[in-house]
C-alpha cells in the first residue's frame, strides 16, 4: 500500500516551528514543553534536509538532461563516422581495384614492349650478321658488281618503306630500314670514293 504525499505550502515549516516554540515557552518547562521544543527542531533539520533532497534532485535532473542531450550528441557524432568511415572503406576499395587494373595493364604493356624489344634485337642481329658477311665479301675482293642505279633504287625504295614505318609507328620496321640505308649510303660512298681515286690517277 503507497502513501500519498502531501506537499505543505511555502512557509508552513517555520510558522509550525514558531508556533510549537511559542507554546513551549508558556508552559514554562516540563517534558511537555521539552518535546514541542524537540519536535520543533526535528521539523527544521527535516525542512533543511528537504530542500537539500530537492535541490540535489533538481541537480541531479539537470545533469540527467545534460547527459542525454551529450548522449544524442555523441550517437549523432559516432553514425557520422560511421558513415564516413564506410565511405571512405568504399572509396579505398575502388582506389584498389583501379590500381590493380592498372597494374595489369602495366604488366601488359610490359609484356609487349619485352617482346617487341626481343624481336627488334633479332632482327637486328639478323641485319648486322648480313652486314657482317657483306663487308667480309668487300673486304675478300670477292664482291659482287652491283649497277649504282640499282643501289640508288633500293635506297629510295628504303626511304619510301621507312616513311610508311614512321607514319604507322612500327619503329622496327623504320630502324631495319635506316640500317638498310645507311649500308647502300657506306657502298654508294665508297663506290665514289674508288671513283675519284680511279679518276686522278
Amino acid at each position: 500500500m503507497s502513501a500519498t504525499v502531501l506537499s505543505l505550502p511555502q512557509g508552513a515549516d517555520l510558522e509550525t516551528t514558531d508556533f510549537l516554540r511559542r507554546l513551549a515557552a508558556m508552559m514554562k518547562g516540563g517534558r511537555n514543553s521539552e518535546m514541542l521544543l524537540q519536535a520543533a527542531d526535528t521539523i527544521e533539520s527535516l525542512t533543511r534536509r528537504t530542500t537539500s533532497a530537492e535541490q540535489s534532485y533538481q541537480q541531479q535532473q539537470q545533469q540527467a538532461a545534460r547527459n542525454l542531450e551529450l548522449r544524442q550528441i555523441a550517437e549523432a557524432a559516432a553514425d557520422k563516422l560511421v558513415a564516413e568511415a564506410e565511405a571512405l572503406r568504399v572509396q579505398l576499395a575502388d582506389e584498389a581495384m583501379q590500381a590493380e587494373t592498372e597494374r595489369a595493364r602495366l604488366e601488359e604493356r610490359v609484356r609487349q614492349l619485352s617482346a617487341q624489344s626481343d624481336d627488334a634485337e633479332a632482327r637486328l642481329a639478323k641485319v648486322t650478321a648480313e652486314l657482317d658477311g657483306l663487308r667480309e665479301s668487300l673486304d675478300s675482293d670477292t664482291a659482287v658488281t652491283v649497277p649504282i642505279e640499282a643501289l640508288r633504287l633500293a635506297r629510295t625504295q628504303f626511304d619510301y618503306l621507312a616513311e610508311g614505318f614512321a607514319k604507322s609507328g612500327d619503329v622496327i620496321s623504320l630502324t631495319i630500314c635506316e640500317i638498310g640505308g645507311c649500308a647502300i649510303d657506306q657502298a654508294l660512298a665508297a663506290e665514289k670514293a674508288a671513283a675519284n681515286a680511279d679518276g686522278s690517277t
